[in-house]
């Protein structure tokens, strides 16, 4: 049995404080701590049977009985959290990102190496069922070298604006997913970005100096073209699609919903509305990716997203964000690492 320390107990903490409990046999929550721990968070870890709650995640580090450590806190903690865990012998879980300073990213790079440090980054939508399946019809050669690549992403509502101003952009925050997504489906690096951004959902983003709607088309290392759109405002949901075409056919994912109950009705046609956020649209990825971090350290094998898949998004996304201030494609190579 793996015992895991948790080190972050907020919205991401509690996803996989659950999803360790409820669905991974093989290991356990042994610790959760999070310096803003309170009684109703308490009770809630209580009601898990997690038996050490606390608030210094340095306690967690220092336990001998515990193997790893999945660092849900703030992002800008994560490296430094990463760096001790390392450190102190522990295997990492890391959320997204890393970090957003790549000078951080580079610093736990070189705290890895000559360890038997597991790392994985917590890029959970690979692990998606829908995903999968286009990640598997590329791979297999279904439909053949690919052309095209489109990824829909688009949130049912705006974050607040305090989370705005300190979430490090709309590319490190949200499209992040879709960049990697991007690398997954296709199993190809990008090597050119070009970004187009507004503001039309909600002034105050702009006036935080954010975008909040983006068309941004890439260039990969296999010749395909990429295109991702993104909302922060969807009137009808979480709108998460896919697309891969290529020389022999396409490949195409569509909305999950509750059901696929579809009414006609001399009135017209109607659907149900896509699931309406991550926690219900991706819930069985969370623990999927999880399960496959324990088995990467019970079996000594490599984690199915490593730190250079970390790392390759926050490389686009900085690329990105200088393309949206510049107006012009950038190179993956004038980003300095």
């Amino acid at each position: 049995m793996l015992n895991i320390g948790i080190i972050g107990a907020g919205r991401i903490g509690k996803v996989h404080s659950e999803s360790i409990t409820n669905y991974i046999k093989d290991a356990r929550v042994a610790a959760i701590a999070d310096p803003m721990m309170n009684d109703a968070t308490r009770a809630w870890a209580e009601s898990l049977g997690i038996p050490s709650i606390g608030t210094d995640y340095h306690k967690i580090l220092e336990d001998p009985s515990i193997q790893a450590v999945m660092i849900c806190s703030s992002t800008d903690t994560h490296a430094d959290i990463a760096i001790e865990a390392i450190h102190a012998g522990k295997h990492v879980f890391c959320e997204k990102p890393i970090s957003q300073d790549l000078s951080k990213i580079k610093e736990v790079m070189e705290a890895l190496k000559g360890s038997n440090v597991k790392f994985q980054v917590g890029f959970n939508r690979r692990f998606d069922h829908n995903f999968e399946a286009v990640r598997e019809a590329v791979k297999n050669g279904s439909i053949g070298d690919v052309h095209i690549v489109k990824v829909t992403s688009r949130d049912p509502d705006a974050p607040p604006i305090e989370y705005v101003k300190v979430s490090g952009g709309m590319f490190l925050d949200m499209t992040i997913h879709d960049f990697d997504m991007v690398r997954y489906l296709t199993g190809s690096d990008v090597t050119e970005i070009y970004a187009n951004g507004a503001v039309l959902v909600n002034p105050a983003i702009g006036e935080a100096g954010d975008i909040d709607t983006a068309i941004i088309t890439m260039k990969l290392a296999n010749g395909a073209i990429a295109v991702i759109d993104n909302s922060r405002k969807a009137a009808y949901g979480y709108d998460q699609r896919a697309e891969v075409f290529g020389s022999k056919g396409q490949v195409a994912v569509s909305n999950d919903t509750s059901s696929s109950a579809v009414i006609s009705t001399e009135n017209g046609v109607t659907a149900e509305k896509p699931l309406y956020f991550f926690l219900e649209r991706y819930m069985a990825s969370f623990s999927k990716e999880v399960s496959l971090f324990v088995q990467a350290i019970e079996n000594d094998t490599e984690v199915p997203v490593n730190i250079n898949d970390g790392l390759q998004p926050v490389l686009i996304a900085k690329a990105a964000k200088k393309s949206l201030d510049e107006g012009r494609p950038v190179k993956l190579s004038e980003i300095e690492f």
